[in-house]
């Protein structure tokens, strides 16, 4: 069976061989599978009864009709669009070949890795999470219509694993925060066409936004009780080990305020040091020494005050891979069909901003 596409290279779509000659297998959903199983159950009449007199019989052609009618409708609004795509990467490509037409966009790319089950993996929740707040900040507009969707669908579900998990709620905070601030500027230069679909939805979608930012105010942390070994119960150099793993300074400031001894600990002007030497370069932070009282380096405000002029290093659990010899981005758990003697040399990490410069053109 010849493949019928753009790009003789990709797998294109499945078909099976029937007593009719060859069909296309269409994308397994759950809910379509169940609606075909009820219409398998009409032998070749559907009765749609209204009044006795005005009823109307329709044969089998209108009722195929009405199926494949019901399909294209449930992956129009199928919330999980992301279902749609059985692989888990996406070529990148920047220019016309005779094998494919056009160009990757960040829309597509954003529609095609699976965010939706990354969220639910602690490893990749921040990776995900600074992602859409870089594209919130000055990609959105380069994204589609179905991926504008998606990303608020995707959103969606981060504020509610937080809402049930208490898991990082100061990072999305400050998610929301930047996507309502760009919203509000994008909806007053709504007449120069610069947001896609109605300014209705717009508006809906940033009350939407305005709604989980007082949920997140509101939330209460539940107090674990626990009757076994507890975080106070290790020794000070467990304790100093374990802070001295932080490379975000909130982090260390919120755990330092669970007991009085977390807090001694993390006022330490060695941790605050090592913190600035790992973020910044020394030409950097020889800038803007900042002196204490005593005469000392104040480390600790000198962190908050580089944080304010140069970026920090990001560390991540699992991120974003892309192969130099494919071309093709990937999670690397869900790998690639890779064509290279040794893929594994082949293989870069990809952080969140480089995900999004790997789109400009």
């Amino acid at each position: 069976m010849p493949f019928l596409g753009q790009d003789w290279r990709s797998p294109g779509w499945r078909w099976v061989k029937t007593e009719d000659g060859w069909k296309r297998c269409e994308p397994f959903s759950p809910a379509l599978e169940n609606g075909n199983n009820q219409l398998n159950d009409i032998s070749h009449t559907v009765i749609i009864t209204g009044d006795d007199e005005n009823e109307e019989v329709y044969n089998t052609e209108d009722c195929e009709f009405a199926a494949k009618k019901r399909k294209k409708d449930h992956f129009r609004n199928n919330t999980d669009s992301q279902c749609f795509y059985r692989e888990k990467w996406i070529y990148v490509h920047k220019e016309s070949t005779k094998e494919r037409h056009g160009y990757c966009t960040l829309g597509e790319a954003f529609n095609r890795l699976d965010f939706s089950s990354a969220i639910q993996d602690i490893r990749r929740f921040n990776y995900v999470v600074k992602l859409l707040q870089l594209i919130a900040k000055s990609q959105l507009t380069s994204l589609s219509g179905a991926a504008q969707k998606n990303y608020f669908n995707i959103l969606d579900k981060i504020v509610q694993k937080v809402m049930e998990d208490q898991y990082n709620p100061r990072l999305i905070k400050d998610l929301l925060q930047d996507l309502s601030s760009t919203l509000c500027i994008l909806i007053r230069g709504v007449g120069k066409s610069v947001l896609v679909g109605n300014i209705n939805i717009w508006i809906c979608r940033l009350e939407t936004i305005l709604l989980w930012q007082q949920q997140l105010k509101n939330l209460q942390m539940n107090k674990q009780v626990n009757n076994g070994l507890t975080l106070s119960d290790l020794p000070l150099h467990m304790l100093n080990n374990i802070l001295y793993r932080f490379s975000d300074g909130w982090d260390i400031i919120t755990l330092g305020q669970v007991t009085p001894t977390l807090y001694m600990l993390s006022e330490d002007r060695q941790l605050w040091k090592k913190l600035c030497q790992y973020h910044f370069a020394e030409k950097q932070f020889c800038r803007h020494l900042i002196p204490s009282e005593k005469g000392h380096i104040d480390w600790k405000l000198m962190y908050f005050a580089l944080q304010k002029y140069y970026p920090i290093k990001e560390q991540y659990g699992d991120t974003l891979h892309f192969c130099r010899h494919c071309s093709i981005l990937f999670w690397k758990d869900t790998g690639h069909p890779c064509t290279a003697s040794d893929p594994n040399t082949c293989l870069m990490p990809v952080s969140p901003q480089h995900f999004i410069d790997l789109f400009k053109f």
